[in-house]
């Protein structure tokens, strides 16, 4: 590459040029890479580093390439390497020297550095808008399924009769978590590393303050080796946007169980399901398996830039080029997997009389026979031990709690009386569970208003933000 011609005698292979190229993937750094420039030479004009004039035609002169690149009349060229040499080779080729003026006190370290702490800091709230459009439709089906009843599993085997919203939630609870672990990420991120220069700062008089505040940071980083050889932060989001699909998945995985023909508990939308080649009867999952399917690749891109970054010696090196690819492949994985998902189970049908029909199999109210003994005195193990063998007795004579007779009951224990069939509908087997977090009613309800108020309280975050004025 021939803009550090200076060292060098011989003109670069085009091997090393293709291999050591980054403009292909980092050339939609390009608006974050201007604000940058234009922050940075607003501060060298401030600090009488260069003239005010020059700094002022630098600023119009980038505001001018942007609007270019925005309306496609730019080609990036392979040749000038990655996105912020060739927007200063662009700056130079209109402007002439006081262009080349723009890098003083400046590396493409702390450049490169400052550009992703910009762009992640724009997409995080992109992702964020989304969890809560998630958070938003899951606490509108839990509205409507307060006394939806079903099973719910451990070991996918029918455990304990719940209602749909309090099975709903359980994800809600997860998404939640993970709008809050992007939040804490972001927090993380919000430093600028500008003016670190490669590593060791620089003996220009810059006011690294000055040019945090007008990006919109909390503040400068406090190392400047630190600042350009960082990619703590990009793990801990990607580490974040791995959980987000981890939930995903496992949501995914049972919409393709429940949605099957066996069970039945919902049905997805024609719009987010596709047909068989060969069998006219079918209607596939698809867009759930996707996601699940992408669950892998977002974990893939985690561990590579783990595995990159575990020996890096200080300060940067040229490895951490190899944050972007993963980094932008797990953005764009989610967001894409976060808008089909919110689109199928905006639009997927829960079927209430299967699922009620599927609580009363299964002898999911053992616990709560159990529980009606102990309320008469016994201890939980002999009640436990006697609601075992009504269990088998009722396998072995195909009838259930609620089919047979008082009597029979009696033979058990003495202590049951005829209330105990009260007891054990699915509905007071729901209801009667009242504490926090249960599936009743009551604790439902509060479930709901919560999470609308977590809704309110963090739309802000994604509202309130906008990308720094600078621009």
């Amino acid at each position: 590459m021939q803009f550090f011609s200076g060292r060098f005698k011989e003109k670069a292979s085009h091997l090393i040029l293709d291999f050591h190229s980054s403009i292909n993937f980092d050339k939609r750094l390009y608006k974050y890479d201007i604000m940058g420039s234009i922050a940075h030479v607003r501060g060298l004009g401030k600090q009488g580093i260069i003239p005010v004039s020059d700094c002022e035609l630098i600023e119009k002169t980038l505001r001018e390439i942007l609007n270019d690149i925005e309306e496609g009349k730019i080609t990036f060229s392979i040749e000038y390497e990655d996105i912020h040499m060739n927007i200063e080779k662009i700056l130079i080729d209109r402007i002439g020297d006081v262009g080349k003026k723009l890098h003083t006190g400046r590396s493409r370290n702390d450049q490169v550095a400052l550009d992703m702490k910009l762009f992640t800091k724009d997409e995080i709230v992109k992702v964020q808008a989304q969890l809560l459009d998630l958070l938003e439709i899951i606490n509108g089906i839990a509205k409507e399924n307060i006394s939806t009843y079903m099973p719910g599993f451990t070991h996918l085997q029918k455990a304990q009769p719940v209602s749909f919203s309090h099975y709903i939630l359980a994800y809600a609870e997860m998404f939640r978590r993970d709008f809050i672990r992007l939040k804490n990420a972001a927090a993380l991120a919000d430093t600028s590393p500008l003016g670190s220069a490669a590593l060791a700062g620089t003996t220009y008089p810059l006011d690294r303050n000055f040019t945090s505040s007008i990006l919109g940071f909390s503040s400068p980083t406090w190392n400047s080796m630190d600042s350009v050889s960082d990619r703590d932060y990009l793990i801990e989001i990607m580490n974040a946007f791995a959980l987000i699909m981890v939930h995903l998945s496992r949501f995914c995985e049972e919409i393709i169980i429940y949605s099957s023909n066996d069970f039945g508990y919902i049905e997805l939308s024609d719009s987010f399901s596709t047909g068989s080649s060969i069998m006219p009867q079918k209607k596939n999952p698809d867009a759930a398996e996707l996601i699940r399917g992408k669950s892998g690749r977002v974990f893939g891109d985690l561990m590579a830039l783990l595995t990159t970054m575990k020996g890096i010696p200080l300060a940067y090196n040229k490895d951490m080029q190899e944050d972007k690819e993963n980094f932008f492949d797990s953005l764009d994985t989610v967001k894409g997997c976060l808008a089909v998902f919110n689109g199928m189970i905006h639009t997927m049908t829960v079927k209430k009389e299967r699922l009620l029909a599927a609580a009363a199999q299964g002898f999911i109210n053992a616990t709560d026979v159990a529980d009606y003994l102990t309320e008469k005195g016994m201890s939980f193990r002999d009640a436990y031990k006697i609601v075992g063998g009504m269990v088998a007795y009722c396998i072995d004579n195909n009838t259930t709690f609620e089919e047979i007779s008082i009597e029979t009951y009696k033979e058990f224990s003495p202590l049951f009386d005829k209330d105990i069939y009260e007891m054990i509908s699915i509905k007071n087997c729901v209801e009667k569970r009242c504490t926090l977090g249960g599936p009743g009613k009551e604790s439902i309800t509060a479930h709901i208003k919560f999470l609308d108020e977590f809704i309110n309280e963090s739309e802000s975050i994604v509202t309130d933000y906008k990308l720094n004025d600078i621009l």
